[in-house]
Formats: structure tokens, sequence, C-alpha cells
């Protein structure tokens, strides 16, 4: 089938983005250019998924952890051959509990690939999204401590210290608030390029909850123990009315942000799954947002363009 337009997924080999990947391959009309570090994994995805679907799917190179290979990313992305790209999905992320890790930036990893990445991604792409445009940002119902998930609550203190912490404490719970700060840091990022946006640029932006999915490779970084019920246990409890879906499932849901025509000048909202719905209050606060998107915009560099 002939394609016209183009949706890039972050992170889009395994789980939610695959799964989302696969249902917008679907398609008629539609490109999926899935993105990430891991060329072999991401190349037999997009193989798999041209198979499964019919459907023109491209692999791209993208490592989240370094800023310079985003900015490489986007610069390279005109030179490909792909119809005019419309949708941008930021769903990659990671979860480190074992230990505190930092990129090559010098950034805290999960702050660094989980937010910092993806905001640098979808500002630098904005000059390429053609309108009706897109912007997805997948976040967690984990930002919220009202909320039930068995995370701790994100703890958010200033973006530069998140970037940078002094003294960080490793462990279990420690990464786990990192990991909640981070989906924080998402809904934060969504609303406030819907603020900054103007309605006449054509494009929208909303943040996105798939749920807990189990099985996912998210807990990778686990105990051996934790793993087993993460893959075995959890599982069995999609089928009970919690916000706990099978990614597949929550694949459907995400891609419909992708493709429903009646989102089309929906902006600035926040989906648990296919219900749009109130995030954390925290989400909402306009000094965290200033204070998120300034000192990101500093330690991306954001000012100076794609050579």
């Amino acid at each position: 089938m002939n394609a016209q337009r183009t949706v890039v997924i972050t992170g889009g080999s395994r789980g939610l983005g695959y799964q989302a990947a696969k249902v917008i391959a679907a398609e008629r009309g539609w490109c999926v250019a899935i993105a990430g570090r891991n060329r072999a994994a991401t190349v037999a995805a997009a193989d798999r998924l041209s198979a499964e679907t019919g459907g023109r799917v491209v692999p791209l190179d993208l490592d989240l952890a370094s800023l310079a290979d985003v900015r490489r990313f986007v610069r390279e992305l005109p030179l490909r051959e792909l119809p005019p790209v419309h949708s941008l999905v930021c769903n990659a992320g990671v979860q480190f509990v074992s230990d505190v890790r930092y990129t090559d930036d010098g950034f805290e990893e999960t702050f660094a690939v989980n937010h910092l990445a993806h905001f640098l991604l979808a500002n630098l792409m904005l000059s390429l999204l053609q309108p009706p445009g897109r912007i997805v940002f997948v976040a967690s119902d984990t930002h919220d401590p009202a909320r039930k998930t068995g995370m701790p609550a994100p703890r958010y203190t200033d973006a530069q210290s998140l970037a940078r912490p002094v003294d960080p404490e490793g462990g279990n719970l420690h990464g786990r608030i990192r990991y909640t700060t981070s989906k924080l840091c998402n809904v934060l990022t969504a609303y406030e390029l819907d603020r900054r946006l103007d309605t006449n640029d054509g494009v929208t932006v909303n943040a996105f909850d798939p749920g807990m999915m189990p099985g996912s490779g998210l807990a990778r970084d686990y105990g051996a123990f934790q793993r087993f019920g993460w893959r075995f246990v959890l599982p069995a409890l999609t089928v009970l009315p919690l916000n706990i879906h099978t990614q597949r499932r929550s694949g459907r849901a995400l891609a419909r942000l992708v493709l429903d025509p009646a989102l089309e000048t929906t902006s600035g909202r926040y989906f648990e799954g296919f219900t749009e719905t109130r995030s954390s209050t925290d989400s909402y606060n306009l000094d965290l947002a200033a204070d998120l998107w300034n000192t990101s915009s500093a330690l991306t560099d954001l000012t100076r363009p794609v050579p």
C-alpha cells in the first residue's frame, strides 16, 4: 500500500511501541518509522511488522542516552526517503533500580532518556511535522501519588538537581522514585509544549498513560523474584477492572491518539488508555513546568539549530 504520512515511534521494537506500530502500519496510507538504539532488534522488529501488516515499516537508529545522537537523528531524518512526518510518539523509557547511572553527557540516565532526550527530540522535530501534526508523550499513572500503583510518589525538587543529582541514593526505592519523577516530567512537558504552540501551527500535544503492562521489558533491572512476578503473575490481573492491561490493548489505545480523526484538534490532554481524564495535581503546576522547561532548554542547548 502507498504511504502518504509517517509516524516516528521511539522504542518501537518491542512492547507498547511495537503494538502501537502494528496497529498504525496496518492502516492504509501510513509509514511507521521505529527508532531504537539496538540496530539488530530494530531491523528485526521492522521486518516482522512489515510481514504481519503488509505496511511500510522503517527501522531508524536512535540512542536517547546521547543528546548528540538525537540531533543527528533529526538532522538526517529529512534525508530518508519517507513520506511527510505527521506524528511523533515519545514512547521509549528506562527504569534502573540496581544503581545510579549516568549518560556520557553527564546526566542521570532515567531523567536523560525518559525526559531530556524526548524534550529535545519533540522540539527539534516541530519544524519537520506537517499539519495536522500530533505529538504524544507516553507517561504513566505512577506520576500521580493519588493513584494506588504500588510505586513511590514522584519527588520533583528542581530540574537541575534531577539532571545532576548531588549524592544520589541507589537501590530499588530511589530508582523507582527517579522513574515516577521522570513520568511527571513527561506530563509537565506535554502541557507546557501545548501552551507554547500557536494553534495555527496545526500540531497537537497530548500525554498518554498505558496503565501497568506486565510482561514488558520495563522491569528488566529488577531482582529475580520481582521479574518473575512481572512476567508471570501480574499478567493474570489484566482481566480485572484495574489499570492493568495487555500490551496489545494499550498499543491500540496509543495508536488511536495518532489515527483517530476525532482527536485532530485535541491538545493538552491526558489519556488513560482510551479515556481522557485528569492527571496529577503537580502536573498542572505552572511553576514546576516553567522550571522544567527553562532548565531543560539550557541543558539541551535547545536554541542551537540543527546543522
